[in-house]
């Protein structure tokens, strides 16, 4: 046992250890362990008595073995000494706790106990249980000394127990405040929308314990379409289920940009009750009966509506959702509405990108085949006269030779456009075979010699991967040809992780990485083509040291 320093010490400093602790299961087992340290118990046990105040609801202990405990079975509910000191909450002191006729209730493998303290852990009045403490060291009884450091104790304890009470009756407005904030992170970074959608009502059915959540979106013509739906169950036979904006809840709270709360559906005037019927019967949940309805506004802009249906509770009937539901979704949907707007934005960005490419692509192949190929069979046109009217037989044979040789080069570049436009062999074999059959017609048609070596797996990559990445490198021989200068190129593809990595390199002039004049060369078309699939393109280059550039992108 301590002495009399030490006893004070250990318990200041369990008392600030007792406040600072929040979770329950943790303040119940330092209160035993801190009592059967100052009294010298070989036993110390605590009693949480249930709201009924009659019984335990509760009860942790110290000192016992694991095997002697399951040995004893169920734990106490409050039967013999510890009925008394529910029923009468006051200290208790007993030389020998097996003799009292009181003492009624031991299991058959419960050890002896002698020696016994039992002291109420009380707070204005409430008691919250009870402290027990058995077998003091040495045999000797307990002193009033320890009833008076336990009492203590005990009122510590009682403050403690119901601060991690309180903290663990809010503990759900706790968590929706955290998975807000976490919520909040995670939409920020998705910029797909469907993803995005199918996040925030994943999250919100579980914020708002609702049975369902619904985001809908209107349409150019009029309708509302629910995007993203979320359940306990499964919800996803609801998206892309529509209804007309004008006849329903959900188009007028979007108009009116003002949340609405209705406890009962079927007496609400606005709802579409058929729509809601075809919700149960969709989803296999019943009928809703109550609702939010909290409208996605961004910068004064109707971006959608968030629905939820029936708040699901343990110990209620009711159904329906409270002012701080509305609240929390009503915060919830601030995010959300800004998140979604961001995406839809982002989302025209990357399309206009991707549209003005393409005219780009389209303005420089009709120049080439107004400048090349219409060149080219105009000269076919003149060489058809020059055979007509050539004077001889030598002559005419001539003048054929050099119009099959026209023809041929007219004709490889035509093919050379039309693999520009769309190679046959990534759509029917996959890339490797693709860029197999690009680089060995680059080598042929340049002369610089190109080492291609592929490290992927059997399996094909996605679509607009082997797309992206054939692009990719087709753009960069194309530099090669223009502006490197270069005598050799070397091209790796690796996978690994689920990520491929191109590595391009030549022994070009090189040039100065983040010169102004960068766009020339086609980097910003790469970049942007890598990181509309998430991946990224790093480009390595001095003067006169060739360059290297490093496609990496996640393919499965």
């Amino acid at each position: 046992m301590l002495e009399q320093p030490d006893r004070l010490r250990s318990l200041v400093e369990a008392g600030i250890a007792l406040t600072s602790e929040l979770s329950l299961d943790a303040v119940l087992q330092k209160i035993v362990e801190t009592a059967a340290e100052l009294t010298g118990a070989r036993y110390a046990a605590l009693g949480v008595i249930d709201r009924t105040g009659r019984e335990l609801e509760r009860f942790v202990h110290t000192g016992l073995p694991a095997e002697v405990v399951e040995r004893i079975g169920p734990t106490p509910r409050g039967r013999g000494i510890l009925g008394v000191l529910i029923s009468e909450a006051r200290p208790l002191r007993l030389h020998d706790l097996m003799r009292d006729r009181r003492a009624v209730g031991f299991p058959a493998n419960h050890p002896p106990m002698h020696t016994f303290l039992g002291v109420p852990v009380v707070l204005r009045g409430v008691a919250y249980g009870n402290l027990y403490l058995t077998e003091k060291a040495d045999g000797d009884d307990f002193t009033e000394e320890d009833e008076e450091l336990v009492l203590l104790l005990a009122s510590q304890a009682a403050v403690a127990i119901e601060n991690a009470r309180l903290y663990h009756a809010n503990a759900r407005w706790v968590r929706q405040l955290e998975s807000m904030n976490e919520l909040g992170n995670a939409i920020a970074s998705e910029l797909e929308q469907s993803k995005l959608l199918s996040l925030v009502a994943a999250q919100l059915v579980d914020l708002l314990e609702a049975r369902l959540v619904l985001v809908l979106l209107p349409t150019p013509d009029g309708q509302m379409e629910i995007a993203a739906a979320a359940d306990h169950v499964s919800a996803a036979e609801l998206v892309g289920s529509r209804f007309p904006r004008e006849e329903s809840k959900v188009g007028r709270v979007l108009v009116r940009q003002r949340p609405a709360r209705v406890d009962a559906l079927a007496d609400d005037p606005e709802v579409n009750h058929e729509f809601i019927r075809r919700v149960a019967q969709l989803t296999g949940l019943p009928v809703p009966t109550s609702g939010l309805f909290v409208p996605l506004v961004a910068g004064g802009r109707e971006v959608g509506v968030i629905v939820a249906h029936d708040k699901l509770r343990a110990d209620s009937n009711d159904l329906s959702f409270g002012d701080a539901d509305l609240r929390l979704a009503e915060l919830f949907a601030e995010r959300a509405a800004v998140a979604v707007d961001l995406s839809a934005r982002v989302a025209q960005d990357a399309l206009r990108r991707v549209v003005t490419a393409q005219e780009l692509e389209r303005r420089r192949l009709a120049r080439e085949l107004h400048d090349e190929t219409g060149q080219a069979l105009t000269s076919i046109l003149l060489g058809l006269r020059t055979v007509e009217e050539a004077p001889g037989e030598e002559a005419r044979h001539d003048a054929f030779e050099r119009l099959r040789d026209l023809i041929v080069q007219t004709l490889h570049g035509v093919r050379r456009l039309a693999v520009e436009l769309r190679p046959r062999a990534l759509d029917d074999f996959g890339l490797v075979p693709a860029l197999e059959r690009l680089t060995s017609s680059f080598a042929e048609q340049t002369g610089i010699q190109v080492e291609f070596e592929p490290q992927l797996g059997a399996e094909r990559l996605p679509g607009e991967v082997e797309t992206a990445l054939y692009r990719l490198v087709q753009e960069a021989l194309t530099n090669v040809v223009k502006h490197a200068g270069a005598g050799s190129v070397s091209i790796l593809l690796t996978e690994a992780h689920g990520t491929v990595k191109a590595v391009i390199e030549d022994d070009g002039r090189g040039f100065a990485v983040g010169r102004s004049d960068d766009s020339g060369i086609g980097l910003v078309g790469m970049r942007e083509r890598m990181a509309l699939l998430g991946g990224t393109l790093a480009v390595e280059s001095l003067p006169g040291q060739g360059t290297t550039l490093v496609a990496e992108v996640i393919a499965r």
